[in-house]
């Protein structure tokens, strides 16, 4: 009897907890939707202040202290103590902020002990929220303020006292509460909100359904739908990993069933989710933040992705495919049997469709990101009223559970934001980031190529084991003025190491997207991540592509642009049959090499570089069609 009340006491704490977190994280919402509707008006600094306090707090609720201490007494009064400081201190920079801002800078004791907590537990927010990985860099980078008077050579500084490093770090907008976490409070927590709305009233399904219907009859049909799908749905979550684990549960398994093998199909479903992250209008997180940072409207933004994005996608359809003809896979109908009509469906899908259209079209006249989400949120619940003619809880519960939903999906990105503004005010106030772009110039001699590569691996290996929004974070304080400095433009220097930023999820040893895809599929994860790189084997190209053909980015002339359609798009089928060996049969390895030599070559513009990828395709195509008409005479 005793044990049953207990028992029946700890489902009630839990239903208990589960609503106050359930209540913050709509309040948190609410709160930014009340801002950037202007219905609450605020300062900057004091906003910032305010949503980092929100949404550690709920971090620290959700995220236990690690797995194995989940549920235990040092595990809640860890925590407790962890939201009382967060909460208090934020308290007493609220409290300071005038005064020090009018006094010119002037602080006093207790700014420094209210900053060295807000240090720590912005330490502790990013290990839970991102992991060990971030906290780590995040704790290198501020140790070098102290450690440099003792390097040697380019590293050498005077270095900087604590009190100095945490009074600049967390008084002012060039910290913890910098560029990153205002984007994380104004565009980013929209986007989450509006993606999570579209979520809850069904977006996912209306793709998958539009999708499949696209690609019915076709040659792996099941992969080129979980391409399509998987892309969709990534332009609204913005997490490659996140995006894996909706759309895979659904695309892998009939992928298998199609004929692919277990890896492959993991490792095709990590590469759309990817992709998913480059595709405007909705890119991931990190888009508005390289908006904000490089100082462009995001429309330039989506304008310089659009290409790239479509050549991404357009190279995963072309793997697909080839794979499925090297492994004999047939046209499926599987689906063939649904009997909703079109029109149906495309009634049924309208509020989405609305949604979107209102989306671009305000963007593209010039209303700010997280205003034109706003009314695109506005047509998407609007239109659902007219389609649905209900007006019940379910339809209320779906708008709180979309503002819940999209609140708590920020918290962890607000970590990471805060982390790199740990990052990017080090690398200010000492000099490394000038002395880190000074190294990758001097190793490479100048040589805007061999720095590229420096970077490519430098972002890679900095981006392995983070989401995408963390690594491109910490790329763009560290590595992106470096290609600056060698005369590279600014976005097209933040877009390079944007691209690795997201493909660093598909790249082994560390390759989070590819390891959730390697489970669902029930595979080897490392299979996963080696087989999911080779797949996007264009993705590590293209990004050199954007720096020395400025048209890929549409910022050529009329002549060059729609050359770098033409070329470009040739250039990555060129590619797709070198990595995958086949075009209407397997090939011998020359031809193989000669195809992926055809591929470089037509994606780094020039008239001489494209006639000499024609002629090398030709001669592929030639004896691939020579290969097909011998084995049809020998039948």
């Amino acid at each position: 009897m005793t044990t049953a009340n207990t028992t029946g006491s700890d489902v009630k704490k839990l239903a208990t907890v589960e609503n106050l977190l359930i209540v913050a994280a709509f309040g948190l919402g609410l709160f930014h939707l009340a801002v950037v509707s202007g219905v609450i008006a605020i300062s900057t600094l004091p906003m910032r202040v305010i949503h980092v306090a929100l949404a550690f707090s709920l971090l620290f609720s959700i995220k236990p202290v690690s797995k194995s201490l989940e549920g235990t007494v040092f595990n809640k009064a860890f925590t407790l103590a962890l939201i009382g400081a967060t909460l208090a201190a934020s308290w007493w920079m609220l409290s300071r902020w005038k005064a020090i801002a009018f006094s010119g800078g002037l602080t006093e004791p207790g700014d420094f002990w209210a900053g060295l907590v807000l240090l720590i537990v912005v330490f502790e927010a990013a290990r839970r929220g991102i992991g060990m990985i971030l906290a780590c860099i995040a704790l290198v980078f501020f140790s070098y303020a102290f450690l440099s008077p003792y390097l040697p050579g380019v590293l050498n500084g005077r270095g900087y006292s604590l009190e100095r490093m945490v009074i600049f770090l967390t008084t002012d907008t060039a910290g913890i509460y910098g560029i990153p976490v205002g984007v994380a409070a104004t565009y980013i927590i929209v986007f989450t909100i509006f993606g999570a709305m579209l979520s809850r009233f069904g977006a996912g399904e209306f793709f998958f359904e539009i999708s499949m219907r696209i690609t019915r009859g076709l040659r792996a049909a099941s992969a080129k739908s979980a391409v399509l799908f998987s892309t969709l749905i990534g332009m609204v979550s913005g997490s490659a990993a996140g995006n894996v684990a909706v759309t895979g549960v659904v695309t892998i398994p009939i992928m298998k069933r199609e004929g692919y093998k277990p890896h492959q199909a993991g490792a095709v479903e990590a590469v759309a989710s990817t992709g998913g992250q480059l595709m405007p209008p909705v890119m991931g997180a990190a888009a508005f933040i390289m908006a904000e940072i490089v100082g462009v409207p995001y429309t330039e933004v989506m304008a310089t992705a659009i290409l790239p994005a479509l050549l991404f996608f357009t190279s995963a359809f072309f793997i697909v495919h080839l794979q499925a003809v090297k492994s004999g896979i047939q046209p499926s109908t599987e689906g063939s049997s649904d009997t909703r009509p079109l029109g149906q469906v495309l009634w049924q899908g309208m509020p989405f469709i609305a949604a979107f259209g209102v989306l671009i079209a305000l963007m593209l006249w010039g209303y700010s990101p997280f205003k034109a989400s706003l009314w695109a949120m506005a047509a998407l619940l609007s239109v659902d009223l007219i389609v649905r003619r209900k007006l019940d809880m379910d339809y209320i519960s779906r708008i709180t559970g979309g503002i819940t939903e999209g609140a708590k999906g920020v918290i962890t990105i607000s970590a990471a934001c805060a982390a790199a503004g740990i990052i990017a005010g080090t690398l200010g106030i000492t000099g490394l980031g000038s002395k880190i772009a000074l190294l990758i110039e001097t190793a490479s001699g100048g040589w805007l190529l061999l720095a590229l590569f420096f970077t490519m691996i430098t972002s890679i290996i900095l981006g392995m084991g983070l989401p995408t929004t963390a690594a491109y974070l910490i790329l763009a304080t560290v590595v992106a003025p470096a290609l600056v400095k060698l005369g590279v433009p600014v976005l097209t220097a933040h877009f390079f190491v944007f691209y690795y930023g997201c493909i660093s999820t598909i790249t082994p040893p560390v390759a989070l997207a590819a390891y959730v895809a390697g489970g669902i599929a029930g595979a080897d994860i490392n299979k996963v991540g080696w087989t999911a790189a080779a797949y996007a084997i264009t993705s590590f190209v293209l990004p050199f592509a954007f720096v020395f053909a400025p048209s890929l980015t549409m910022h050529g002339g009329l002549v060059e642009n729609a050359m770098a359609v033409v070329t470009s798009f040739a250039g990555i089928g060129a590619v797709a049959v070198g990595v995958i060996g086949c075009l209407s049969k397997p090939l011998p390895l020359p031809l193989r090499v000669m195809a992926g030599v055809a591929g470089g070559c037509l994606l780094f513009q020039g008239y001489v570089s494209a006639l000499i990828g024609i002629g090398l395709m030709a001669v592929v195509f030639l004896m691939d069609r020579r290969a097909v008409s011998t084995q049809i005479k020998e039948a």
